[in-house]
């Protein structure tokens, strides 16, 4: 039986390319809208999609043959596990695709802040010629805290230790995990010896607005905070008194709690517009947005696609 696969995102032609002479036929749609999806998934045994859908059971009341989805990238936030289970959809993610991206996005970031960067580099621009004032720091004399050790994490910490800096892991549902290098530590450890905070954990209700004043105010040390995982888990509120206060180093967020940008609240747009700052960094969410991980994001769907069938 050949199985009908509706991709609603773009991803590489490495996908098609290696599912030719399968028995599959893949609609590939990546300009329909999320509504349009919803009134046609019930022809589908598959669905692929980044971010376009969400996989609840509303949608699963439509996708009356769906057999499987699968998600490029990390995340599982878009599907609701217990729902599919009930309907006998299996979920997948391809978070292997994607972590070299995030990890050198954040080394980037992190490299970008301890040796101001951006704001030297403005000043330039600017004809001011200042050295003493943006004299930065080794990461071999730092220590990292990285809070979730999955594929993400496990590959910026990595790339940490190539470099020199000292890596503390904490992953709450592992243990055993650390390698040659890392020292596995609990939550206290990290808000004592930690210079620099990577976050690289799923959203879930546990982790929902996880990094809050009370969270930051734990750390003994300025930080310097990096998040490439989920926006909503850092407050950016937080984020704002947390400055204010004199408790951070400096910033790098590639996702924001919001990031419909013509969408903010007004109370949302002042908190962000009070953090653009030399000691600050945005970007738009392209952590693990390269064209590399494009097409090795896509070969993982396809991998993915052959075990089903």
């Amino acid at each position: 039986m050949i199985k009908r696969v509706l991709v609603v995102d773009k991803v590489h032609e490495s996908l098609f390319e290696e599912l030719k002479g399968l028995p599959v036929e893949m609609d590939y749609l990546p300009n329909i809208t999320a509504k349009e999806a919803e009134t046609i998934i019930g022809k589908y045994h598959g669905l692929v999609t980044n971010s376009k859908l969400k996989v609840n059971p509303a949608f699963l009341e439509r996708a009356t043959v769906l057999e499987f989805a699968i998600r490029a990238g990390s995340g599982m936030d878009i599907f609701d596990l217990e729902a599919a289970e009930k309907k006998g959809v299996k979920c997948f993610n391809t978070p292997e695709g994607n972590k070299d991206a995030v990890a050198e996005h954040a080394l980037g970031f992190l490299l970008v802040l301890v040796n101001n960067i951006c704001k030297a580099n403005t000043e330039v621009r600017n004809g001011i010629w200042k050295r003493e004032e943006n004299r930065g720091r080794e990461l071999s004399e730092m220590t990292a805290g990285i809070i979730g050790y999955g594929n993400n994490g496990s590959a910026f910490a990595q790339r940490l230790r190539a470099m020199g800096c000292r890596v503390l892991a904490y992953d709450k549902y592992k243990s055993g995990y650390a390698e040659t290098g890392i020292e596995e530590v609990g939550l206290e450890e990290i808000y004592e010896q930690a210079d620099i905070l990577s976050l690289h954990i799923p959203l879930t209700e546990e982790t929902k607005f996880l990094v809050n004043l009370a969270f930051i105010e734990r750390f003994k040390r300025k930080i310097y905070l990096i998040n490439c995982s989920r926006g909503k888990i850092v407050s950016i509120s937080a984020l704002k008194k947390a400055f204010e206060k004199g408790l951070l180093s400096g910033a790098a967020l590639d996702v924001l709690e919001n990031e419909k940008m013509d969408q903010l609240t007004a109370q949302q747009a002042s908190d962000l517009k009070s953090l653009f700052s030399e000691n600050t960094i945005f970007t738009p969410h392209i952590a693990g947005w390269t064209h590399e991980s494009k097409r090795k994001i896509s070969e993982l769907i396809a991998a993915r696609i052959k075990r089903l069938l």
